[in-house]
């Protein structure tokens, strides 16, 4: 069944802001869950597609922790030259990177930027931008070091090790986390130069702030590795006070600033 199709099978999604806290509430999954340990378990010996179309059955099922639904107020802003004056903006964004599972038992999860957009659709989120990455990582509650890992890259079971890596690392502490995925972001390079099945990553900030994955668009989109992470963002933007959807800011020739630093910003989804 193609990616598009699961949407309409998703549960209903309700966002609910209460000062200045955003939560994610889906409809309560199935008492018969799979956890994270189960998941990896399946997937051992699969390959992307198959990993990818279970994960978003799971996933848009309500198979997440609870955690993962408390999403996070980041706040931008920019000087308007054209008037001098200072914008202001927020936006709410998931504490950690995509995951599967139970409070108990939950894994981190790698997917391609297609099963991403299918889930992002559904919680009516987007993916963030190389500028959006950095800002996440600087307001962060807590930045790890990042591990990287290099045989079977691909594999499902080193997706599992980084991700028992990075528990051990995290050793329980809570908030918004950063640090320890590339992100898979939006990029106008895949748009200009005429990449469509292209993806774009950035990001594994080390503890000096500084990326150890510049913004690159090599990888076909279907390649997917350990060090992946999917970020989800709500897509209303508020912006002095205005809420905006994250496609109309993007598109502003000044307001565009508060999301993304690059020239062109014009690729608003996979």
């Amino acid at each position: 069944m193609k990616y598009f199709l699961l949407i309409l099978f998703s549960m209903a999604v309700i966002f609910s802001t209460a000062q200045h806290k955003f939560r994610l509430q889906l409809t309560e999954p199935s008492t018969v869950r799979t956890g994270g340990t189960s998941f990896y378990k399946t997937v051992a010996a699969w390959k992307w597609k198959e990993r990818d179309s279970l994960a978003v059955k799971e996933i848009l099922s309500g198979n997440i922790p609870s955690f993962y639904k408390k999403f996070v107020r980041i706040n931008v802003s920019i000087i308007d030259s054209a008037t001098g004056k200072e914008v202001n903006a927020y936006y709410f964004v998931a504490p950690d990177y995509l995951s599967i599972g139970t409070d108990d038992d939950w894994a981190r999860i790698p997917l391609t930027p297609m099963a991403a957009q299918v889930i992002a659709d559904s919680f009516h989120c987007f993916l963030p931008t190389r500028k959006m990455v950095d800002d996440i990582y600087k307001q962060a509650t807590l930045k790890l070091e990042p591990v990287p890992m290099y045989a079977f890259r691909d594999s499902s079971v080193t997706m599992w090790q980084h991700h028992l890596i990075v528990e051990g690392q995290r050793k329980l502490r809570k908030g918004l986390i950063a640090g320890i995925k590339k992100d898979v972001v939006l990029s106008g390079l895949v748009s200009r130069y005429s990449k469509p099945n292209h993806e774009a990553i950035y990001g594994w900030h080390k503890l000096d702030g500084k990326a150890i994955q510049p913004l690159y668009i090599g990888h076909i989109n279907w390649w997917v590795d350990y060090s992946h992470g999917i970020r989800l963002i709500y897509r209303t933007i508020w912006v002095d006070g205005r809420k905006m959807d994250y496609t109309e800011v993007l598109s502003h020739p000044t307001l565009k600033r508060l999301l993304c630093d690059e020239e062109f910003s014009d690729f608003y989804r996979y």
